[in-house]
């Protein structure tokens, strides 16, 4: 579709987008905000470092504890020490039962806090991995965390793709690209994607990459990961785009000396990031029977236990009562007598 067909009121076969990425162009990307919360904003694009830990070193005791305390045992202990600490109806020392708990709740902590160790470990070897960025008119090395929206990344054999990127074009003839994506979907089997005959011939070098002014106008991110609809604008001409395009972020270059591509979705926007989710507290079926079970016993304990309470309540004013009756009987009496 050419912009001379746009011209002459011929419709376009694909809705209006708007996600716009430009090729060699950090500040343009740059500029855009959205609201996330009330009044909050940040970067419309984002970056491509990525992190999946739960905790840091701020949060970890409030959101550990809170995420503890919703196993009903941990509360029903809770509520017991409370009770022993009145005298009235201790039957032990308060601390005697907040030793156990705390002890219990250290282990767990403890083992969330290795679990987490290991995700900010993992973390930081992704964002790590060394990767060829065109900046100016030559491909230096950088990390994948340096990657932004709207760059050119070169790819070589057996290099896994660190964001989706469109192909522009690679080594092989007409500019195919095998690639395995048994990290995405867990199959073995190659697939290939393609570039558009236009990239394909036109950048042959490092510095018709570094002219190159493409834009392209896609969906939002999502989700959906066999599936991308969008537009390459170059040169006064439209391009269709479609999933045949696109390298997905987690796939492995197979077969494919030298490959380029230009990032569309970088970090959280990334397709097998929007897939991932947020970490979601884990609890098993053992977890779910003894809550069951705690706030069986509370119920099945609360009804006769009030009567009780209110009884030794009423006895221990009767008795509190004749006792300072008494005192004050005697006290007269010594007064009397003195007298």
């Amino acid at each position: 579709v050419s912009r001379n067909d746009q011209a002459c009121g011929y419709p376009l076969a694909f809705p209006a987008f708007t996600w716009e990425v430009r090729a060699n162009d950090r500040n343009y990307h740059m500029q855009f905000k959205k609201k996330f919360a009330l009044c909050l904003t940040k970067k419309k694009y984002a970056g491509n470092a990525i992190k999946t830990a739960k905790y840091n070193i701020f949060t970890f005791l409030p959101l550990n504890l809170y995420e503890q305390f919703h196993r009903m045992a941990n509360v029903y202990f809770v509520f017991v020490i409370l009770l022993q600490t009145f005298p009235e109806i201790s039957t032990l020392p308060w601390y005697t039962l907040l030793f156990p708990l705390s002890c219990l709740l250290t282990i767990r902590g403890l083992r969330d806090l290795i679990d987490d160790i290991g995700r900010h470990q993992s973390d930081r070897n992704i964002n790590s991995r060394p990767c060829e960025i065109l900046s100016g008119k030559s491909f230096r090395w950088q990390k994948w965390r340096d990657i932004c929206v709207g760059d050119i990344v070169r790819l070589r054999k057996e290099n896994f793709v660190p964001a989706d990127m469109l192909l522009l074009c690679s080594s092989e003839p007409s500019s195919l690209c095998y690639v395995e994506t048994a990290d995405i979907d867990g199959e073995t089997n190659l697939k290939f994607r393609q570039a558009l005959l236009a990239t394909h011939q036109e950048l042959v070098s490092e510095e018709s990459m570094a002219a190159f002014d493409g834009e392209v106008i896609c969906e939002e991110p999502n989700s959906r990961m066999h599936s991308f609809t969008g537009t390459l604008e170059w040169r006064g001409e439209t391009y269709s785009l479609d999933s045949e395009r696109i390298l997905l972020r987690g796939c492995k270059l197979r077969n494919t000396d030298v490959c380029y591509g230009l990032v569309i979705y970088a970090g959280f926007d990334s397709k097998i990031m929007r897939n991932c989710g947020k970490i979601k507290r884990k609890k098993t079926k053992l977890d779910c029977m003894m809550d069951r079970l705690v706030i069986i016993v509370s119920v099945v304990q609360t009804p006769p236990a009030l009567p009780q309470a209110q009884g030794h309540l009423s006895t221990g004013l009767q008795l509190n009562e004749t006792a300072w009756k008494g005192q004050w009987l005697v006290l007269e009496k010594s007064l009397v007598g003195s007298v």
